[in-house]
């Protein structure tokens, strides 16, 4: 007698899990069940829609240190599937992928389409079932598992792959809870900055390759790529930092201070220095047609601006008052932020269940035999890069290599 698999939820880990289950066990029956009426949505906006497959990073080591919240899980799960296997894997299926500069890896295609068509070839390969807007309210544990859904309707499974992904408030989890497991309460993560009436969101547009960003009155901070929006500050600098902070700053209600400092490889000391040599090198020269340090001439010309330097100054005449808050502005420029913005629409959460209740090596529950997770609805989640694709592939891999040998 055929044995069954159901996974909730049609993103990329349950995808994962039911394609391989389903390739790996011919006798096992797999439907996925999907709440919304879109399939791998999160897939399909992914890095402006190319799809952050994973990032070119082959040392464990130094992966799991891309994860705020459940490094010591992944660097046990890493070795049953890692970034080799996941870029294995779709090349076998035809998928190419290609490495960026930065270590991001997309289809060679750039488009996330190719991702969702393979995943969605391999689901008919196999004869997965798929089924839209089936939303589960009730999960019950006995001989096999019962499945209760708004409309009432029930079905049954030997096996139940929860991969529904991590849901924005505590209550939306009430119905796994009932299972009893533990959910650490989620909050927001990977989100922009808002600075509602400031200034600089008049440059909206400009983009920075490399500024440093701290929090005030914290040890967070991070480096890279800033963009500037209408709203505020978003790029990997911001969102690599909205990962780390994700709990401490849902504390204070998404109301705090940063330090941006627009030339880093530059302190103020270090800066002061430079600066006297400029006045010397460039003394004839409009201070606001040469800038000396590489940024954007329109963020140039609003931190001159915010300096309080004319237009007409130049370099030799700069006086010591505006010269000071020119150095505080490039290394130490202070914005108040007001609030988040969810970026694009790749939310992420930071919480879910806890991973002292799951067993690396099968993902299965270790208080209900039979159940399993993948993906972010357990307390995993990466920075940006491809970080939580990778997660998903190697928890929905793990999964599926279990159910399969035991159904």
């Amino acid at each position: 007698m055929k044995k069954s698999l159901i996974v909730i939820g049609g993103g990329a880990a349950g995808f994962f899990c039911a394609v391989n289950a389903a390739r790996l066990n011919p006798h096992l029956e797999v439907i996925i069940l999907e709440r919304s009426n879109k399939l791998l949505s999160k897939v399909k906006v992914s890095g402006g829609g190319r799809c952050n497959v994973t990032h070119a990073c082959y040392s464990i080591a130094e992966m799991i240190k891309k994860y705020p919240r459940g490094s010591v899980f992944l660097k046990k799960a890493f070795h049953h599937f890692f970034t080799n296997d996941t870029i294995a894997w779709f090349a076998e299926r035809g998928v190419n992928l290609k490495t960026e500069a930065d270590g991001r890896m997309f289809p060679v295609t750039d488009s996330s389409q190719t991702i969702i068509d393979c995943l969605m070839k391999e689901a008919n390969k196999y004869h997965v079932e798929i089924r839209m807007n089936k939303d589960v309210k009730q999960l019950t544990t006995a001989k096999q598992f019962e499945l209760r859904f708004a409309d009432d309707s029930i079905l049954h499974a030997d096996f139940v792959c929860m991969a529904s992904g991590g849901y924005p408030k505590l209550m939306q989890y009430d119905w796994i809870k009932r299972s009893d497991h533990d959910v650490e309460e989620p909050v927001p993560s990977l989100f922009t900055f808002n600075m509602p009436g400031n200034s600089i969101t008049s440059l909206m547009g400009v983009a920075v390759e490399n500024a440093s960003v701290k929090i005030v009155g914290s040890k967070l901070s991070e480096s890279g790529p800033l963009l500037i929006t209408h709203w505020g500050m978003s790029g990997p600098a911001i969102l690599k930092l909205s990962a780390w902070g994700a709990r401490e700053l849902a504390k204070t209600n998404y109301t705090f201070s940063i330090l941006v400092n627009w030339i880093p490889e530059l302190n103020e000391n270090s800066l002061r220095d430079k600066m006297q040599k400029l006045r010397f090198e460039l003394a004839a020269q409009k201070i606001i047609n040469r800038n000396p340090f590489g940024l954007p001439n329109r963020l140039w010309e609003y931190l001159l601006v915010q300096s309080g330097i004319h237009p007409d100054l130049r370099w030799a005449d700069l006086p010591a008052k505006e010269q000071n808050k020119l150095i505080k502005n490039l290394c130490a420029q202070e914005f108040a932020i007001k609030g988040k913005t969810t970026f694009k629409e790749e939310f992420v959460t930071a919480g879910g269940i806890h991973l002292n209740e799951i067993d690396f090596n099968t993902m299965q529950s270790k208080k209900h035999a039979g159940l399993f997770f993948a993906g972010e609805i357990i307390n995993v989640d990466g920075i940006t890069g491809g970080f939580n694709f990778q997660n998903a592939w190697t928890t929905g891999w793990i999964a599926a290599k279990a159910i399969a040998s035991w159904a």
